[in-house]
């Protein structure tokens, strides 16, 4: 299994896929490659056109952590697999990996080529108070090291009922995400940072690549204001609604999206 050593010396673990024009995919919140079963048919897809590297974020899978965290050691992360790359990529962000594939944009401007955000898991109706103070739960959580509790926080936090999570914590594949729960602090920290204030970061604008802003129309109901908020700190964006599509996405919708807009750097649906 290939590795990277990042500029902090954590290593990232990752895999390479295909031929053609690199793609780095940022996973969201729990995602890794050994729990993930949708990414590696988005993969399969994407690599008939391009050269695709998805990686562990750090914490996770494969790769090693360091304490104490900050969204920019991610962004280094990222950095050391544009090297991988040869210098330069595409990248796509699905969640609030979203989020952060976007503050790697703004540092990186000249390495990123074009961006696409499925989904940036931001609700401008939420203050940023809000964002920093559930950051702060989960880094205390984290601090002593209740990852199982974090995880079922999280759950719990985006929707999923008691009874479910019940059912999921007595489940063979819940050891797997309980494993990366102390990682759910480095999500949080990531939005916390991007809400801070009541407009996107001024920082955003310096990502002058072409982005593609998605959302589906069977999403959480703040999606869509999301998306909106974060392509409204940009200035080279495209938005496009899925119609159809929740926060899972059906890789076969979204591949062909995605190649036409690396390819294009445009991409219209009717």
């Amino acid at each position: 299994m290939p590795q990277v050593v990042s500029k902090d010396g954590v290593t990232i673990g990752y895999d390479v896929t295909g031929n053609g024009p690199a793609i780095i995919l940022v996973a969201g919140a729990t995602q890794y490659r050994a729990v993930d079963r949708v990414t590696p048919i988005l993969i399969g897809l994407l690599a008939q056109h391009f050269t695709v590297i998805s990686f562990d974020r750090r914490g996770r899978g494969d790769s090693s952590d360091q304490w104490p965290y900050a969204v920019a050691r991610e962004v280094e992360d990222i950095a050391a697999l544009l090297e991988v790359a040869g210098g330069e990529a595409f990248v796509f962000g699905m969640s609030s990996g979203a989020v952060l594939a976007l503050e790697a944009a703004a540092a990186m401007p000249r390495k990123i080529k074009g961006l696409a955000l499925y989904e940036p898991p931001i609700d401008p109706n939420r203050s940023s108070d809000t964002y920093r103070d559930e950051h702060q739960r989960m880094a205390m959580q984290a601090a002593q090291g209740r990852a199982a509790e974090m995880m079922s926080d999280f759950l719990l936090d985006v929707g999923m009922p008691e009874e479910a999570l019940d059912g999921f914590k007595a489940s063979p594949a819940w050891p797997a995400f309980a494993a990366v729960g102390l990682t759910l602090e480095h999500d949080y920290r990531i939005l916390a940072d991007a809400r801070a204030g009541e407009t996107p970061p001024e920082r955003w604008q310096n990502a002058i690549m072409p982005v593609l802003v998605l959302d589906g129309d069977k999403s959480f109901h703040f999606m869509a204001a999301g998306a909106d908020w974060v392509a409204s700190g940009l200035h080279n964006v495209e938005r496009i609604t899925l119609a159809d599509q929740s926060h899972e996405y059906d890789p076969n919708i979204l591949a062909p999206l995605l190649t036409v807009f690396f390819q294009r750097g445009s991409v219209q649906v009717h």
